[in-house]
């Protein structure tokens, strides 16, 4: 008598995780960095980035911190390097610094324009535009480089399709991943994934989350970027201006409620911008089913 053969479950991909620190500019704010990520390394993330300031302007202190994460932990860094601001040759000697000590993870950008100028301009002598630094940055070394991507489309791209086209653009160039920009409707994260999909571009799109420790700048970050803030995320956050615990609440059941709905649409990667705080990214990552562990040495 024949019976049917079982096929075993297979088993969904194990979740990985990595967390974005901004180099500090007091000493306070360095206190509250480093206790951010004693908090969070037990998570074991896959790697964390280290920015390199909206106009390149925090490029000493981004490598500051980069030496000390690597001296003191047993983490992956994957520092910013932009297009703004330098040379071709002063952007790729950064670069070969950090192939020196040791770093093979970057994430490359164009970079926003410094502070008093309204559009963007490549520096005489520099790289263009992201796919180009993607493109040099392969001069110097095998790095895993990470590029960046825009549910929303970004604020300056004419159109959704020339800002896809910039994306394939630096995954040919040789960029391993892209992270996307922050955002809070997860079905146009989908349709921004199959839109990748149907035009052949075949890396990793990796969700970027910004768990919400104040809803006022989240606004103010949302209107720089051109990330929506959907009319039912102002609804859960109205009238608790004042009560940072309810705050704290409904911004770790929304972040939570994004992994999960992700999760069941097979995404197995996030990017936490943690603002230097550990607190809602852990409760998150927890939700995930990370559990902490032994940081790698």
């Amino acid at each position: 008598m024949k019976t049917d053969s079982i096929r075993p479950a297979i088993a969904p991909p194990p979740v990985q995780v990595s967390f974005e620190f901004f180099p500090p500019g007091t000493a306070e704010m360095e206190a509250r960095l480093w206790t951010a990520v004693q908090q969070l390394a037990p998570l074991r993330p896959r790697f964390v980035s280290v920015t390199y300031g909206a106009d390149g302007s925090t490029r000493d202190r981004t490598h500051r911190i980069v030496q000390r994460l690597l001296a003191e932990t047993g983490l992956v860094c994957a520092p910013h390097i932009t297009c703004v601001g330098a040379s071709r040759e002063e952007v790729l000697e950064v670069a070969r610094g950090y192939w020196r000590d040791g770093i093979r993870h970057i994430v490359a950008l164009r970079g926003d324009p410094p502070a008093g100028e309204s559009a963007y301009r490549p520096h005489p002598g520099g790289f263009g535009w992201a796919a180009d630094l993607v493109a040099g940055l392969g001069e110097v070394g095998d790095f895993d480089i990470s590029v960046a991507a825009y549910p929303d489309v970004h604020p300056e791209a004419p159109s959704a399709a020339f800002d896809l086209d910039n994306l394939r653009r630096k995954f040919d160039a040789g960029a391993s991943r892209a992270i996307t920009q922050f955002f809070f409707d997860v079905d146009r994260f989908l349709r921004f994934r199959d839109a990748c999909a149907g035009a052949g571009i075949e890396g990793a799109l990796v969700p970027g989350l910004l768990p919400i420790v104040k809803f006022s700048q989240m606004l103010n970050f949302a209107a720089r970027c051109g990330a929506r803030v959907p009319d039912w995320l102002h609804r859960r956050f109205a009238g608790l201006g004042d009560d940072p615990a309810a705050s704290r609440e409904v911004a770790i059941e929304v972040a939570s409620e994004q992994v999960m709905r992700l999760r069941q649409h097979g995404v197995a990667e996030f990017h936490f911008y943690t603002l230097n705080r550990a607190e809602l990214t852990h409760a998150v990552c927890r939700a995930l089913g990370l559990q902490p562990g032994a940081a790698e040495a």
